[in-house]
């Protein structure tokens, strides 16, 4: 037989007698539970006999508590009242549930995150919370996600937040070390490699090859974060295929810079996907991110134009 963690009667014992209790009365109690008085008399009685100890003193006109039934009634609405508080609080949170966005560390670290400051800005009472992966799906409780990759049409409503460029990115120290003045020379110094099981990802055999190049390239570093990717071409280590608009911030201050002019325009992009159709707060973000993104793709055309 199950052991429950409480040694409690019944629960529905408990409630009747606080009901009973607070009104002093079978009859009230009944109105206010919609059940009979009768049930009401059941049920505070299988509690009398289970505590050994009488709860109520029967009048022929009503019931007054016993000393004993004070006492367990004083205990009950103490109980009660915190379990009310904390029910309260989960109702107050449910109405100012955050919004969850499923997003790789990259794009949080690099795009989301400084948006949704600016998003808070204008609309600091809705709460919007992170699931950072770089591998896997979705979990299905996310509200949006945010990946790159071809605009899916058949699962919820989707947009583009931003397209990009892929060029070969470097620390200034190391341009100024190789001089690459074509593909020939990029190909032969230390190339940074992104490793990630996530499919749509443009690496650097498919850059060169997507800019008529065939010859051998230099296999150097992996890692299997973009972020350290990045971290590791600022610091020397060779050059980082990059994306633009991810890349922007180390590009405006100076940090990386182009290593060639020539870059590619993936057929991926960037894109948001809203799963929880009936939030509207979820669709609230949507909308701001999609505008925040278009806004930024035009901004960031000097970079790469």
């Amino acid at each position: 037989m199950f052991n429950r963690p409480y040694r409690l009667p019944a629960m529905s014992a408990l409630v009747a007698f606080e009901a009973a209790a607070r009104h002093v009365s079978f009859t009230h109690a009944a109105r206010e539970l919609n059940v009979t008085s009768a049930a009401i008399s059941h049920q505070v009685k299988a509690l009398e006999v289970e505590l050994q100890c009488p709860l109520f003193q029967r009048h022929h006109r009503g019931v007054t508590l016993t000393e004993t039934g004070a006492y367990l009634l004083v205990a009950l609405q103490r109980g009660f009242e915190c379990m009310s508080e904390a029910t309260d609080q989960l109702r107050r949170r449910a109405q100012n549930a955050s919004v969850t966005i499923w997003v790789t560390t990259a794009v949080s670290s690099l795009w989301l995150t400084p948006k949704l400051a600016e998003f808070w800005k204008s609309h600091g009472d809705v709460s919007v919370a992170q699931i950072v992966s770089d591998t896997g799906e979705a979990p299905a409780e996310c509200d949006l996600s945010i990946r790159y990759g071809i605009l899916p049409r058949d699962i919820g409503v989707a947009r583009v937040l931003f397209g990009d460029r892929l060029m070969a990115l470097g620390s200034p120290a190391f341009a100024r070390t190789h001089q690459i003045g074509c593909l020939a020379d990029l190909a032969r110094v230390s190339l940074i490699h992104f490793d990630t099981p996530v499919t749509g990802w443009t690496d650097w055999q498919g850059w060169f090859r997507a800019l008529g190049y065939h010859g051998q390239i230099r296999q150097s570093h992996r890692v299997n974060n973009y972020l350290i990717a990045l971290q590791a071409a600022r610091d020397d280590m060779g050059a980082v295929l990059g994306w633009v608009a991810l890349a922007k911030p180390f590009l405006d201050k100076g940090q990386l810079v182009a290593l060639l002019p020539d870059k590619v325009t993936p057929q991926e992009e960037f894109h948001v996907t809203l799963h929880n159709q009936t939030s509207t707060r979820a669709r609230l973000v949507y909308e701001w991110l999609t505008s925040a993104g278009n806004s930024a793709a035009c901004a960031d055309t000097w970079l790469i134009d």
